[in-house]
């Protein structure tokens, strides 16, 4: 996604809507919170300072010309300073008189970057120690930071692959990146050995590394690997408080990845930690309970099996909690978790344990990742968390029910595989020679079905489905047509981990109610975007998406087919019937003057892309103070009572809502 002109980004701060669905003055606390005055004189100059810089940005990146400097590769090292003065000055994110100082220290370091770049030479390229480093997002083409040390006996040219410790950070409501870039650029080193590369996550703020702070892990990591060689075998994740729930995730859902992984406290589930059952709160609906099983770990414990994983608590730590669950939940899967227990200490590393954890760590880090274990024992609920080294997990059975496959490469001739709620699956083996037999195909027995893999030869792989209750090998027309898969299952918010655009509606509503609804809901939506995700929304009016949007990204539709274009053009082949009269959602109808649709689905344009209706993502501000509770509010579809205002909660009265089935139709009722 290309990223827009940095002169055009001083916009308007959307405080609150002002239309008539706005929402009552807010009950939660607000996070981050609201700043302190900045003077008038620190404030003009600065904005002249970000003015100037702008435009140097700009016109390296080609914005005015479209002929791009050959040094704008580098430009988000530059932007990521640009980006955490602006945001601090233009959203009332100054929280002390001393980050004015900061302030203005990192507006002075972008601008001597950007001296640099022009006279072509970027010192911090070559620097060894604490750096600031930037990339663009692909999902809203926004810069976004991380911290990097990079280790001191590292030159220039240096191609020896080396280990990366990924560190993610706790919870901090005034952490932005104006506080985080401060901290970083004074980084030392902590648990990661001395010839190591140690990535500090922002993660976009504070959300535990979900949602797009998930992907920006994985792009953050993809920008190190790009400029320093990493060995793929030697990389740690871990993390303390929320960075110990981000710890306890990573393991969970990306168990394939890691040399080892480890948890300092934080929380591994929603439901008991959040108390969501406390008779004093309003129970969760069914289908916001279902969708904790996307983040919660203990419900897919046997996947720590498949990695060395070191969990830490403080003895005295009311976090312990997640600790003694985990715990539990791993030996009803037979495994034994490692897990060190600070003497006498809270929440934090009690010294003498920090040390014999760092020393575990390095020892797993030495030994390295095994890309080819012989067995894998696999657990998810989602296709959007489908793989663990060879294994891949194409299709379910039944999305939002435990699935498992637990596989064995038995001997060089024989796999001998277990599943449930499994509907196919890939073997892929990695580079290298296979560890089979060449001699004849190999036997794969499925639930105690055999079938006969393909030829061996070097990356050997063999994709599976089951047909009729038969496995067999997968067919040239499987999957053709909808189907929930990775990337493209569901639910509302998986639309916001990849590249969106949020469509505009700039034509006359059926119904005024729906359409005062709708503007609301975005301008909430792109409110909650920067906020929450520290990054501007991209927004395009209904007449301007093209082809290449289409393509490129998951199209979120406001209005109604009378307001919005593109929803017009797409509304024949969506699964609702939507007139002025009457909105019909599978066998639910309703009056289209009062209710409002909101729902996901491929794109009959582009199959591979999503496209949402009238949602951003869905857990609001109610929930946005605890991580927690930063799991999906909605599931695929909802059907919405506007009579009911929206509130910190909900956007509307949800009169119902639920899931597609697996091959993106209503379910059976």
């Amino acid at each position: 996604m290309k990223s827009l002109p940095l002169a055009t980004r001083f916009l308007p701060l959307l405080l609150a809507p002002t239309l008539a669905f706005a929402q009552a003055t807010p009950t939660s606390k607000q996070a981050p919170p609201p700043g302190i005055d900045v003077p008038a004189d620190d404030t003009r100059e600065m904005t002249a300072g970000l003015d100037a810089l702008g435009k140097e940005i700009d016109a390296m990146r080609g914005h005015a010309s479209g002929a791009t400097d050959p040094n704008a590769a580098l430009l988000p090292d530059v932007e990521v300073f640009h980006k955490a003065v602006r945001y601090a000055l233009q959203y009332d994110e100054i929280f002390k008189p001393a980050e004015i100082i900061t302030a203005r220290a990192q507006l002075a370091l972008g601008q001597e970057r950007m001296k640099q770049l022009r006279d072509g030479k970027p010192s911090w390229t070559s620097a060894t120690g604490p750096l600031i480093l930037g990339y663009t997002s692909r999902i809203d083409g926004s810069a976004q930071p991380y911290g990097l040390i990079v280790p001191d006996d590292w030159k220039p040219g240096d191609k020896t692959p080396r280990p990366l410790y990924l560190w993610f950070h706790g919870r901090g409501d005034t952490l932005t990146e104006l506080a985080f870039i401060a901290g970083r650029l004074k980084g030392k080193h902590d648990f990661s050995t001395p010839n190591a590369f140690e990535l500090h996550l922002y993660g976009r703020y504070c959300n535990a590394s979900k949602f797009a702070g998930e992907t920006d892990c994985f792009e953050a990591m993809a920008d190190v690997q790009r400029r320093y060689t990493i060995d793929p075998n030697r990389i740690v994740e871990m993390g303390f408080s929320m960075g110990g729930a981000t710890g306890w995730h990573m393991a969970a859902h990306h168990p394939g990845l890691w040399a080892v992984g480890s948890c300092g406290a934080g929380f591994a589930e929603t439901e008991i930690y959040a108390k969501v059952d406390d008779p004093k709160k309003e129970p969760p609906p069914p289908w916001e309970r279902k969708l904790y099983s996307l983040y919660d770990c203990n419900v897919i414990a046997a996947n720590y099996g498949n990695l060395p994983f070191i969990a830490y608590s403080g003895e005295i730590d009311p976090q312990k909690q997640s600790g003694d669950l985990m715990n539990k939940a791993m030996a009803d899967e037979g495994l034994k978790m490692e897990w060190l227990i600070g003497p006498g200490v809270g929440h934090k590393y009690e010294p003498e344990t920090k040390k014999e954890l760092s020393r575990r760590i390095d020892a797993d880090v030495a030994k390295g990742r095994d890309p080819l274990p012989p067995h894998i024992h696999f657990q998810t609920f989602t296709t959007r968390y489908n793989q663990c080294k060879w294994l891949t997990i194409d299709a379910l059975d039944q999305h939002w029910e435990r699935a498992d496959i637990d596989a064995t490469l038995v001997d060089e001739g024989t796999y001998r595989i277990k599943t449930k709620n499994i509907a196919a699956f890939t073997i892929a083996l990695p580079p290298g020679p296979a560890p089979l037999d060449k001699t004849h195909p190999p036997r794969v027995v499925i639930d105690d079905q055999e079938v006969v893999g393909p030829p061996v030869k070097e990356r050997w792989s063999a994709s599976f489905c089951k047909l009729g209750g038969k496995w067999q090998g997968l067919p040239p027309d499987f999957g053709r047509g909808p189907h929930k898969r990775h990337g493209l299952q569901g639910p509302i918010d998986d639309a916001f981990m990849d590249s969106f655009i949020f469509v505009r509606p700039t034509g006359k509503p059926l119904n005024d109610k729906v359409g005062a609804w709708a503007q609301n809901e975005l301008e909430l939506a792109i409110a909650g975007w920067r906020r929450v995700f520290r990054g501007d929304a991209q927004v395009k009016d209904d007449t301007a998406i093209t082809a290449d949007d289409v393509k490129s990204a998951n199209l979120v539709l406001w209005g109604d087919p009378g307001s919005n274009k593109a929803l017009a053009q797409l509304l024949p082949k969506l699964p609702i019937q939507w007139t002025k009269d009457k909105l019909i959602m599978g066998t639910r109808s309703a009056s289209a003057t009062d209710h409002a649709p909101i729902f996901i689905y491929p794109n009959p344009s582009n199959p591979d892309r999503y496209i949402v209706v009238n949602s951003g993502f869905t857990f609001r501000m109610g929930a946005r103070t605890s991580n927690s509770l930063q799991t999906p509010k909605l599931p695929d579809w909802a059907l919405i009572d506007l009579n009911t205002p929206p509130s910190e909660l909900w956007p509307g009265k949800v009169v119902d809502a639920g899931f597609f089935d697996e091959a993106w139709h209503w379910p059976a009722r």
